[in-house]
């Protein structure tokens, strides 16, 4: 599927946050559990260093990625930032080339390291697509992710270095 990635306007604002809501629900993935509405969804949106928006070249959101700092002062540098894809959209690259983005904006807004702090274990496309990307793993924090269905998952944190 071939799409184009640009910063997110007011135009794409309601189905960015549908997406955002959808991998919420599914509670396997996001750690937020509070869904949003189109005005928390545009003060959450701005409030990010970048939202990217996946387009479709029929102009349709199948997907988007926030970026945003993961600490502050002296750990400033390193950002963080989180996935969505459209679940119709899903097997097609288009996470893969959301990360890319993301690691290309992250360099131009002067971060230095990409860090996931929760990786949840059972995602299995996403670890996979980490490691080919060439993100090291730092371990696992056993029961770190309270699942939509009540149960704990375990979480494996990465990074990448941007510098290099």
């Amino acid at each position: 599927m071939e799409i184009k990635i640009k910063e997110l306007t007011e135009t794409e604002l309601a189905e960015v946050v549908k997406i955002w809501n959808s991998v919420v629900e599914d509670g396997v993935a996001f750690p937020q559990m509070e869904l949003l509405t189109l005005e928390t969804g545009r003060d959450f949106f701005a409030g990010q260093s970048y939202t990217g928006v996946a387009c479709n070249m029929e102009s349709e959101v199948v997907g988007l990625y926030i970026l945003h700092p993961n600490n502050v002062g002296r750990c400033g540098h390193i950002c963080n930032a989180s996935y969505a894809v459209r679940k119709d959209c899903r097997g097609h690259h288009i996470g893969e080339a959301l990360v890319k983005d993301c690691m290309k904006k992250a360099k131009e807004l002067d971060y230095r390291i990409l860090q996931f702090n929760a990786v949840v274990k059972s995602n299995q496309t996403a670890l996979a697509l980490y490691k080919k990307l060439g993100f090291t793993q730092l371990g696992c924090i056993p029961n770190g992710f309270l699942l939509g269905d009540g149960n704990y998952e375990d979480i494996i944190p990465h990074y990448i270095e941007l510098t290099t």
